[in-house]
Order: structure tokens, then C-alpha cells, then sequence
């Protein structure tokens, strides 16, 4: 008997204690108004996150690995699990001169497949990264949230493969 409201109270602890990603709001490279998380998103959304010039280039290394497992759904468990996958590049105070001429080169130069997961935001960045617990800009962060807006993975730094499947881990334990 006393296993029921213990379960019942770990499951109200779990639940108040998730994390919500707060509202991220940008254009895509092909030019789409976009706020994450999505409003109707699929079972999972990776959203990735460089807050500074080196974090996006360390960020480079991701690109073509999570878009073949991620988007293109190349591998073993392909299909596996749906999700929406998008990659964010922050441009604060420092940088927003940058925002414009970058913007347009993705739009000119990007893979009509990628452009709609390439997201550039102008958001005040250091709300948001207080709110995501992300105190090294110089690195690319990494977030799965479920379909209720929780962040439930959370990872960062340069790309590995043993990242990336940690990533897809969770979305195939739920």
C-alpha cells in the first residue's frame, strides 16, 4: 500500500522539477518566423545552441552528422523515433552587425533541406542562457525537449559520436 503514494509523489516531484525551454523566437535561412519550442512538435525537438562566433564554429562539426541521423534519418534505428531538429545561432549586442550579412549568406548558399532548421535569433541572449543554465558561450549547447516543452537531455561541447547517440539514446528509452 505504501508504494502507490510514494510512486505518486515521485511522479509529482518528477514533474515539478522539469525544466520548461523557454520561448526562443528567430527566422529561418529560408526565411521563416519560428518560435521554440514548436507549438505542435513532433514526440522529440533537438534544439542546438551557439552563443558566440567560437561556439558556431565548433557547432560546424554537428551539422553534417546530426542532419544524416536526425533529419535524413540515415542509420541503424532510422524511423525509429520523430523528432525536429533545429540548430541556432545567437547574435548578441557584440555581434548583431553580423546578424543581416549572415542571415542572407545561409539563405543564398544553404541546402534548400537544411535552411528550414537553421534558426537566427536577435533575442536578448542573456535571459535565455540564465534560464538554460549556460554559463560557457564559447561552446555549442544541446537540448532534447518532449512534446510537453520539457528539456529532458541536455549536452554540450564539440561533436563526438558518443554524443550524438547519447542524444538519440533518449528519444528510443521513452
Amino acid at each position: 500500500m505504501r508504494i502507490i503514494p510514494l510512486l505518486i509523489i515521485s511522479v509529482l516531484f518528477a514533474t515539478a522539477s522539469a525544466q520548461s525551454f523557454p520561448a526562443l523566437v528567430g527566422v529561418t535561412a529560408d526565411d521563416n518566423q519560428m518560435t521554440l519550442p514548436l507549438p505542435a512538435p513532433k514526440d522529440w525537438t533537438v534544439i542546438g545552441i551557439a552563443a558566440s562566433q567560437q561556439a558556431a564554429m565548433t557547432y560546424e562539426g554537428w551539422y553534417e552528422p546530426a542532419y544524416q541521423r536526425f533529419i535524413a534519418q540515415y542509420g541503424l534505428m532510422a524511423g525509429a523515433y520523430e523528432c525536429d531538429v533545429y540548430f541556432v545561432l545567437l547574435f548578441e549586442e557584440a555581434n548583431k552587425t553580423a546578424f543581416e550579412p549572415t542571415l542572407k549568406y545561409f539563405r543564398d548558399n544553404a541546402d534548400p533541406e537544411v535552411a528550414g532548421h537553421l534558426l537566427f535569433s536577435q533575442q536578448e541572449a542573456d535571459p535565455l542562457l540564465k534560464k538554460l543554465k549556460i554559463t560557457d558561450k564559447e561552446t555549442p549547447h544541446f537540448f532534447i525537449i518532449d512534446a510537453k516543452g520539457n528539456i529532458v537531455h541536455r549536452s554540450n561541447g564539440a561533436f563526438t559520436e558518443d554524443k550524438l547517440e547519447a542524444l538519440e539514446d533518449v528519444m528510443l528509452e521513452e
